[in-house]
């Protein structure tokens, strides 16, 4: 992603080298997305649909989360506004009422994601908002990018690298010595080296925060399976006893996982679990991937900017880890240090990140915290734990006012936080005095239309596996 987006935008300016090697795998489970990776394909002028046949991709639409907030419990977090709001406070204020009223249609049915979800059904037309996203196969799409980047005239190299060269006297990366003794010279390097932080931790010692007691789940197992019914347009996540399973389906195979605490399960019982409880046959075998959540202290140290697992790892309960890579590129070429490193740049650069991770991590944090389960040590452990106080500020101002309380610019909106919030269980306990501005029969209509349009809407969609045959079918060859 990184040299795709520096070829396409900037490498005129630019020597672009690229250090791979064929013998190093790649993580390889991250096959959802959300929809800001619209914004990136439309910088590198990436066309969908041939992306899509390319990656054997299908539509996602939201997540579906099973057994979080208690066991036999479901909800859908979509993509998309849920209804109208108005200026004074969000939508989820007038249906509050309304449902003290006696109209008790979920959130959902005010949002046509949250129906094209529940229905199996969805479209793209040129005039449609973007608010879709994918499932891919990562190891095509990273293939996809390739192309384009040596396109635009990135070289890639092959080879392992075996020795980083520092500067005495700054502490600037010089140079990387590969393993078959080719010197690599630069004035910034990137380190996509995955979670081993080959520069930015091991060369660099930048130092990492560990966030470990807040999002306990330290591995995951992984496994393909063949395809079994018409791909759904949602991610299925399901919480078991010590974690969660993700079911993520493609159009010729079924991505499938276990996320777990490795404190209260082991690597035979959770590859035993996830094999129990998936659908097709196994097509490889299960592979396991420990990691540890938290950050980077700094994201760009001196001339070496981390991007990806080597920057940190908020785990895949909300397919976010592609989006912090496409945000670290973007705000990189924003202040991109073509005259040389400026330290404010720098600064800027880390503190911008870590606010949006932190971010995004207190959004993955809610699902654990607020639940109702007690049935596992697991589950205890995670309803009793100390979260951050930024969350916990979150939490009680919707409670006791229904406001969802947005820190600056942030990727989740209101209406992300809001179906989480509702769909692990916590109500509001009032909301905004505005809505009563509308007598009871003018509320009754007011959300009555709103469902009427999300439901006129979402009956014109076709069946999904229908539209991809028609729209981005997957390459034969």
């Amino acid at each position: 992603m990184t040299a795709a987006a520096l070829s396409k935008l900037l490498g005129k300016n630019l020597d672009i080298t690229l250090v791979e090697s064929e013998t190093i795998g790649t993580v390889g489970v991250g096959e959802a997305t959300i929809p800001t990776l619209h914004l990136f394909h439309q910088l590198l002028g990436i066309d969908e649909r041939e992306m899509m046949s390319y990656t054997n991709a299908t539509f996602k639409l939201g997540i579906q989360f099973e057994n979080w907030k208690a066991v036999d419990d479901s909800y859908i977090h979509s993509f998309g506004a849920a209804g109208k709001d108005c200026w004074a406070c969000n939508f989820s204020h007038f249906w509050v009422k309304g449902r003290q009223l006696g109209i008790h249609y979920q959130i959902g049915d005010y949002t046509k994601e949250h129906l094209g979800s529940r229905e199996g059904r969805f479209a793209v037309s040129p005039r449609s908002e973007r608010t879709h996203a994918y499932h891919f196969d990562a190891s095509l799409y990273a293939k996809f990018l390739r192309a384009l980047a040596e396109k635009h005239g990135a070289k890639r190299v092959e080879g392992k690298i075996e020795q980083v060269q520092l500067n005495h006297h700054t502490g600037h990366i010089d140079a990387l010595r590969l393993d078959s003794g080719k010197l690599l010279e630069g004035d910034l390097f990137i380190d996509c080296t995955g979670f081993r932080g080959l520069l930015i931790d091991q060369a660099l010692h930048t130092g990492y925060d560990d966030w470990g007691h807040w999002l306990p789940c330290d591995r995951a197992v992984a496994v393909q399976t063949s395809k079994g019914e018409d791909p759904v347009p949602f991610t299925r996540s399901i919480a078991r006893e010590s974690g969660w399973q993700w079911r993520i389906p493609l159009q010729s195979r079924t991505g499938n996982g276990l996320v777990f605490c490795s404190h209260y399960m082991n690597e035979s019982q959770a590859t035993e679990q996830l094999l129990a409880n998936v659908e097709g046959e196994a097509l490889i075998q299960p592979r396991v991937i420990p990691f540890r959540t938290g950050t980077r202290r700094q994201h760009w140290n001196k001339n070496c900017v981390a991007i990806g697992l080597s920057s940190g790892f908020i785990e895949p309960l909300e397919s976010t880890s592609i989006h912090l890579i496409q945000r670290s590129i973007v705000r990189l070429m924003t202040l991109f240090p073509s005259n040389g490193i400026v330290q404010a740049d720098v600064d800027e650069f880390n503190i911008l990140i870590r606010e949006e991770t932190e971010n995004v991590r207190d959004f993955v944090v809610l699902h654990y915290k607020l639940t109702d389960r007690q049935d596992t040590e697991f589950w205890r452990y995670c309803r009793g734990m100390q979260i951050p106080d930024s969350l916990a500020l979150r939490m009680q101002v919707f409670e006791e006012s229904g406001r969802v309380y947005q820190n600056g610019t942030e990727l989740f909106g209101e209406s992300s936080w809001l179906q989480v919030l509702l769909g692990q269980g916590l109500m509001p306990q009032t909301y905004h005095p505005i809505v009563d501005m509308m007598s009871n029969d003018e509320l009754a209509r007011f959300l009555s239309g709103i469902r009427t349009q999300v439901r006129a809407t979402v009956d014109t969609w076709p069946h999904h596996m229908e539209f991809i045959n028609h729209y981005c079918k997957a390459r034969t060859e």
